[in-house]
């Protein structure tokens, strides 16, 4: 059969991300794939007091429509958790509830994207933003980065001499797919270059209660002078990824474009889902449940980096993030991360290759290792196979 398909699916690729999690699937495979939160750590009993206590008090209106925006108190605490870690200034009409920030980043796409808007971003940059802003037919111009953040005199000079820029996309905070977290001057710097170039800036924060160590800093959107800059952030990974409950922060007015443009895609985040979570908020210690988080995964963090050091040649450099759930390979320039896949996935390890997380491609020889899903013994045993892999390919140390 032939369809007419719209001209944009063209542009519309499977995830490799999601493609791999397939085989994760089968219990032997060892997985450093995906960014997965440790389901050991889900809050479960707690949620079922949660669920039937709101059920008992609030049912008729749990089960009910509910807002575009969202359940109000649920919005009020995302703005007051905001303000107090991240240095803004946000009320609960400045909040919008989505599924996930995943939908954030679509709308945002919807919001902003006409065909051939060009977006800036990290080099590289999260594989499922590409996909959503893609999905709109936009170009992508990417910013060389450091262990920083953007480097800023490339970006003024990419603003300065590229037309149609509609969109700068970053995640300040251990980034994906780097677990690279950028200094208190860039964040000053890309406020200020956006408030020049009145570009708007989409700050993803999914990660950014997950600091292993180091001190807390404030977020780009602290220093926006005239309100180009957009947050997002989710529950999925300081909470429950099931829930798909995240959310974007702005200027009232964007974010009422953002509510029109939700209403045409599916009306309302899942009232039941939001009650929930702000019960839970109002009954047990959030802080307290994202503290046992960050101690396991700092453990975990902690037990990657040893083996890699220990097991990995030389030739293979990693980076050793301050939170967040990844570190970032780099073999040498000749090498392909998919031929290693292969073998590894051969001996049921598996993880993501790098070249799909660079919106134009390239960069084949480097790839992500997620450290958050992984029990320790399983860290240790497939970190180990994936080091003599990497030991046969690439020359020995001297």
């Amino acid at each position: 059969m032939e369809y007419k398909y719209a001209q944009r699916m063209s542009n519309l690729k499977a995830s490799e991300i999601r493609e791999i999690l397939k085989v994760t699937q089968r219990p032997e495979v060892i997985s450093f794939a995906g960014g997965l939160p440790a389901p050991e750590l889900f809050p479960i009993e707690e949620i079922k007091r949660v669920n039937q206590t709101v059920l008992e008090e609030s049912g008729a209106i749990a089960l009910q429509y509910t807002t575009t925006e969202g359940y109000l108190p649920l919005r009020e605490w995302i703005a007051n958790r905001m303000n107090s870690h991240l240095g803004t200034s946000f009320e609960a009409d400045h909040v919008l509830i989505t599924h996930g920030s995943q939908q954030a980043l679509d709308l945002s796409g919807k919001v902003f994207l006409d065909k051939g808007d060009v977006v800036l971003c990290e080099s590289p940059t999260y594989l499922a933003a590409i996909s959503a802003f893609r999905a709109y037919e936009c170009d992508f111009v990417e910013v060389p980065t450091d262990d920083d953040g953007m480097v800023i005199e490339d970006l003024e000079r990419i603003l300065n001499s590229v037309k149609n820029i509609k969109m700068i996309y970053v995640i300040p905070e251990f980034q994906n797919p780097t677990g690279k977290t950028w200094s208190l001057e860039r964040r000053r710097r890309l406020a200020e270059a956006a408030d020049r170039h009145r570009v708007i800036v989409i700050e993803d924060n999914p990660y950014g209660e997950l600091r292993f160590e180091g001190e807390s800093l404030p977020s780009v959107k602290s220093f926006d002078g005239q309100g180009y800059v957009l947050c997002t952030g989710t529950f999925s990974k300081i909470f429950c990824p099931g829930y798909r409950i995240g959310w974007i922060a702005g200027e009232k007015e964007i974010i009422r474009k953002f509510v029109l443009a939700k209403q045409g895609t599916d009306l309302q985040c899942n009232t039941i889902a939001q009650m929930e979570i702000a019960k839970y908020l109002e009954l047990y210690d959030i802080d307290e449940h994202i503290g046992r988080i960050r101690d396991v995964y700092r453990r975990r963090r902690d037990l990657a980096v040893q083996v890699m050091e220990k097991e990995f040649p030389a030739g293979a450099t990693f980076t050793r993030p301050h939170g967040g759930l990844f570190a970032w390979v780099e073999l040498p320039d000749e090498m392909n991360a998919r031929d290693v896949l292969t073998l590894s996935l051969e001996q049921n390890v598996a993880f993501v290759p790098g070249g799909s997380f660079f919106p134009n491609g390239g960069h084949e020889n480097t790839f992500r290792i997620n450290f958050s899903n992984m029990p320790e013994e399983r860290i240790v045993e497939g970190l180990t196979i994936l080091g003599r892999i990497l030991q046969t390919l690439i020359l020995p140390r001297k």
